[in-house]
């Protein structure tokens, strides 16, 4: 399989990617000569990849599995280095679901499956990146 990107030069640091059949900006902030309101940074698009990813393999395993989720959100905490190359160094992913019924172990199994077998975004950036992640089920934090 093969997957297929490209980007072209706008202006500044701002460039228009094509990716899927969809045109989109990238840019820089406004430090090193982006126009900060043209689109987003790329190392932000990394940890929507992750999300998207890892996301869509939990939303899609617990449908497998017949349990019913109202809202289901995913977000990321990243931690850069302070010194150039600035990569991630950390990231904590928190999955926080929302509906009445659930029970954390299909929603610790479907993370865990999503981390540990099918998300290759997460697969790609783990041997270089710590990533941890939180489960939040109801405005409650699943320990363990």
């Amino acid at each position: 399989m093969k997957l297929e990107a490209k980007i072209n030069w706008e202006q500044g640091l701002a460039f228009k990617a094509h990716l899927d059949g969809f045109d989109f900006v990238i840019d820089s902030s406004q430090a090193p000569g982006g126009a900060k309101a043209l689109g987003p940074r790329p190392k932000g698009l990394t940890l929507v990849s992750l999300l998207g990813c890892t996301g869509m393999d939990v939303i899609s395993i617990l449908g497998k599995m017949k349990v019913k989720v109202e809202k289901f959100e995913v977000s990321a905490e990243a931690q850069l280095a302070d010194e150039h190359p600035k990569k991630f160094i950390a990231i904590k992913v928190i999955y926080a679901f929302t509906g009445p019924g659930l029970t954390p172990e299909p929603l610790r199994k479907a993370v865990a499956l999503s981390e540990e077998k099918y998300c290759g975004v997460r697969a790609t950036l783990a041997p270089a990146v710590t990533i941890s992640h939180e489960i939040i089920m109801n405005g409650e934090r699943l320990a363990g």
